[in-house]
């Protein structure tokens, strides 16, 4: 999936990383991915998973993928050609969702939105009276804004609720039981602050019960992968496949970091800077895409000034400052810029130093 970051250096400490935890866990000295220690850690890390997540489910883990894997087995497992899929569309991840659910024979039943708008939980839930799931996404990356997931929990009925919380686990409030997400899924690279390449996942016992017991995939049966997290799950552990023993290393050490820090202290801490960026923002004069009262504090998109070339501004943030911003999707590839405040980068000093590069970036191209 796309990473939209403030900072060019993913790994190292330094100003733009003060927490390097995850980043000096990746050079850790490798275990077997069956040496007693390291089913210790993946245990300790799934407890980890649980608490960001917001849940008590057993089978809460670390799938062996990035985001976009924990989408499909989200999907795979849960679907069978002719099932009805309700899926919000808001942004470009919920249109991923439609084409995976369709590529499991699904009915679709798309609720498109506008960008930059949130989903409407209302009309989600009226859009067919027996859905099997209802699809939505959180914290939509594409255009940086949230949706009340809580409400289209309390509208879900019988349907299983299936949650995207890539942008959101480890930033934002998330409450998966309290929510009524049955089905979820997330990535590492966002607001965990880890490398990309693990899909924190989480499925309720009513879900699991309702899975599919020979799904099309074999590497993300969830069947099958009880036995590799264990007996948290109710399963006897047992081999499926090697586990990515350095990349959940990594993911333990920054979720031992957010617990030290604090859940709820992470989230304020990402609340403020995002507070801070857009409030700096419309003072230099930028004007916000997101809806107002629904902008995400990790991801903030911003309308391209007129006249300015949104590549040359990037282009020179990048090769110049050392500083990462996204495009936007689609339509808007070109007329909106997508700024990421997210785990170690939300801090105050990240904000100071976008909104003076931006502004030196938009001057400088502009001259040439």
């Amino acid at each position: 999936m796309d990473t939209p970051i403030t900072t060019r250096s993913l790994f190292g400490p330094g100003p733009t990383n003060p927490y390097p935890e995850a980043t000096v866990a990746l050079g850790y000295p490798l275990l077997g991915h069956l040496d007693p220690l390291f089913i210790e850690r993946i245990d300790h890390t799934c407890d980890g998973l649980r608490e960001v997540w917001g849940t008590e489910n057993a089978r809460t883990l670390p799938l062996s993928g990035t985001g976009s894997a924990g989408m499909e087995a989200a999907f795979v497992n849960m679907v069978e050609p002719g099932d009805v899929v309700v899926i919000a569309v808001n942004g470009l991840f919920g249109e991923r969702m439609c084409d995976v659910a369709s590529r499991c024979g699904a009915e679709v039943v798309r609720v498109d939105h506008e960008y930059g708008q949130p989903v409407d939980p209302q009309r989600v839930a009226d859009a067919h009276p027996n859905p099997t799931i209802i699809a939505a996404v959180h914290a939509e990356t594409s255009t940086g804004v949230r949706s009340d997931i809580a409400a289209l929990g309390e509208l879900k009925g019988d349907a299983l609720l299936l949650v995207d919380a890539v942008t959101s686990i480890g930033g934002l409030e998330l409450r998966a039981d309290d929510w009524g997400i049955d089905i979820g899924y997330a990535g590492t690279q966002k607001c965990l602050g880890v490398a990309p390449g693990l899909a924190p996942f989480t499925i309720s016992d009513r879900a699991f019960e309702r899975r599919i017991e020979h799904p099309r995939s074999w590497y993300l049966d969830l069947g099958m992968l009880g036995g590799y997290v264990g007996a948290a799950s109710g399963s006897k552990r047992a081999y499926h496949h090697t586990a990515p023993v350095g990349m959940i290393a990594s993911l333990e050490a920054a979720l031992d970091r957010i617990h030290a820090e604090g859940l709820e202290n992470v989230w304020a801490r990402h609340a403020a800077a995002g507070e801070a960026l857009q409030s700096g923002l419309q003072e230099h004069g930028y004007e916000l895409f997101a809806a107002e009262g629904h902008r995400l504090p990790s991801l903030t998109t911003v309308k391209v000034p007129d006249g300015v070339d949104s590549a040359a501004v990037r282009g020179y943030l990048l090769d110049t400052l050392n500083i990462e911003i996204g495009a936007g999707v689609g339509a808007y590839a070109d007329s909106v810029w997508r700024i990421g405040l997210m785990g170690p980068n939300a801090t105050p000093a990240s904000v100071t130093t976008l909104l003076a590069a931006l502004d030196e970036a938009v001057a400088a191209t502009s001259k040439r």
